[in-house]
């Protein structure tokens, strides 16, 4: 036996033995449940054969009874939480294999060759991540999910050339008997074919410890446990019914504090046997592929919220946020030079021709990011819109500046501050804002003030903004608003997974300010809106990005000295005394 093997049998056995003593405590939990039911027998039984007789062991036999009673209806209800409780499930986009043969065909292939059970199916996450998810539970089976688990999918663990099962009830057990496997939709489009499957090796090879009963029971009782606290937790429930799922929460807290690190060292035991399983397959590669997993989150991060987050709170979602990470590790590995043979990677085959429609995968992972992140609709309507990134620089850039130095205006009109530098008083001018920042007083008295009042204006309008977008339909297999990857998190508040904690008035003022100014310059200076993959919006002057404004701008909000801005202004041709077009 090989030093792979030996390793690989260590951890499993670790994994086993961590499992096992998760089920010793759930034993333990029912045996002090059964414990005064016992008691009562055993009482019950010596006065039948004539032993302990009388009025006193009477009334301990009778009370004995009484508690077992009320604990064992305790346990039931405890056992009836858990068993209930819908667990967590992760939100995703499904991938049926008819939408994906040749990513379904990759994944059963590493199973065979790491002779494990393949995954009942496949779906993607919009995160640099990736892992087996179990959906077996019950409560899930009728969510979004189903269609995904009872698909085509299937097949995957019987090999090439299995037949589906017949019947529905048939392709339901199939489904079942093995988790989900989630990829991030990132590394699918800057990932190579070779890539991809070197970083899913370890993910589907845990499948494995997956199938053993000891460790599948014991993490069904860690999920049982986590859905009740978290059943527990929920609000809009009456006292009739929220004090018992309180009780069975507590109980759950308990057992779940004693189980917390057994099942922390079972999952790194799972974790490691599943890695030394798979470095039978393709390990040279994995340590050059893991480079490319650094990267894609780099470059994933860098787009969500530099360019994705900019264009949410306009009332926009990009549609093609896989693709832009592309664009954006490109422009990353050029500036920084990160991606060694970056060209020659390029003319391997990408993992996203792996999908049969891409673009439609990518659109519905774009929605989803759009939800997890900042919180949108689950579906496009007027105020909630797709936008291309050849449409990014009008539809977002462009509107975002007009908008924002509109709100300047307005609250500077809120404050009483005149436009009389402007020729025609009007119309709102740059000069406006400068005159205002650095006039008496400094930057604590008029710089305050309008912070505290753009900060607000931003809260009535963020308190404001519809919820809900058109009736417009997602991609078939790819998710909906009637398929919502959501649903199974309940009435929770989105967006689930911020990306930036709220702005300071600041921070906001500098923002507008900086977009009165951007406004100004494509106005009077011929500049124009563009996109920077790693930065987002971004002013264009003479076809080249100006990436220095965001200086002369702190110094005119946070000092009041405009003399930065000014000489900025005379070097690119701004006129800060003309009028400017505002949204």
């Amino acid at each position: 036996m090989s030093g792979t093997d030996v390793g690989e049998e260590l951890g499993a056995r670790a994994a086993q033995a961590r499992a096992l003593a998760l089920l010793r405590i759930r034993s333990r939990a029912l045996a002090v449940a059964i414990l005064p039911a016992a008691v009562a027998v055993v009482l019950f039984a010596a006065d039948a054969q004539g032993h302990l007789a009388g009025p006193a062991w009477d009334a301990v036999r009778w009370t004995v009874l009484g508690v077992a009673v009320v604990v064992l209806l305790v346990t039931v209800l405890v056992a009836v939480s858990v068993a209930r409780a819908r667990p967590a499930m992760s939100p995703t986009v499904p991938v049926p294999e008819e939408g994906a043969p040749d990513l379904y065909r990759l994944v059963r292939d590493l199973a065979d060759r790491l002779d494990v059970p393949a995954p009942s199916a496949v779906a993607l996450t919009p995160d640099c991540d990736s892992w087996l998810e179990d959906r077996t539970h019950r409560a899930l089976r009728k969510g979004p999910g189903a269609a995904l688990r009872k698909g085509p999918g299937a097949a995957l663990r019987k090999g090439p050339g299995a037949s589906l099962p017949k019947g529905p009830e048939a392709l339901a057990e199939a489904a079942d008997t093995a988790p989900v496997l989630v990829i991030g939709s990132p590394f699918l489009w800057w990932m190579r074919v070779a890539e991809l499957r070197a970083v899913l090796a370890p993910v589907v090879a845990g499948t494995g410890p997956s199938a053993h009963p000891d460790i599948a029971a014991a993490r069904r009782f860690v999920r049982g446990l986590d859905a009740a606290i978290a059943d527990a937790a929920a609000s809009g429930r009456g006292p009739v019914r929220g004090a018992p799922l309180a009780f069975a929460g507590w109980v759950a807290r308990l057992l779940l504090r004693a189980c917390r690190g057994h099942a922390a060292e079972m999952e790194r035991c799972v974790a490691a046997a599943a890695s030394m399983r798979a470095q039978t397959v393709d390990y040279g590669l994995r340590i050059a592929a893991q480079e490319q997993v650094g990267l894609a989150y780099a470059g994933w991060d860098r787009l969500l919220t530099r360019v994705a987050l900019p264009a949410w709170r306009m009332g926009r979602w990009p549609s093609r946020l896989d693709a832009g990470v592309v664009s954006a590790l490109t422009e990353l590995s050029r500036r920084d030079r990160l991606a060694d043979g970056f060209a020659l990677r390029l003319g391997e085959r990408p993992a996203c021709d792996l999908l049969e429609e891409p673009g439609a995968a990518d659109e519905a992972a774009s929605l989803l990011a759009a939800r997890l992140f900042h919180g949108g609709p689950a579906e496009s309507g007027p105020g909630w819109a797709p936008v291309d990134w050849q449409q990014y620089p009008d539809e977002v850039v462009d509107r975002k500046w007009r908008s924002e130095a509109a709100r300047l205006h307005r609250v500077l009109d809120t404050l009483g501050v005149p436009r009389a530098s402007a020729a025609d008083p009007a119309v709102p001018t740059l000069a406006r804002v400068m005159e205002h920042l650095s006039g008496p007083g400094g930057p604590g008295g008029p710089g305050e003030a309008l912070a505290a009042g753009i900060g607000a204006a931003v809260a009535r309008e963020e308190a404001g903004a519809p919820v809900h977008g058109g009736p417009e339909q997602g991609s078939p297999g790819y998710g909906g608003a009637a398929d919502d990857p959501l649903d199974l998190w309940g009435p929770g508040p989105l967006p689930l997974f911020p990306l930036q904690p709220p702005r300071t008035g600041t921070e906001l003022l500098a923002d507008h300010v900086a977009a009165m100014v951007c406004c100004a310059a494509v106005d009077t200076a011929g500049a124009a809106p563009g996109l920077d993959w790693l930065d987002g919006p971004a002013l264009l002057v003479g076809g080249e990005r100006r990436a220095d404004l965001a200086a002369p701008v702190l110094s005119l909000v946070e000092d009041g000295d405009p003399d930065p801005l000014l000489n900025w202004l005379a070097e690119v041709g701004v006129r800060s005394d003309k009028p400017v077009r505002l949204v």
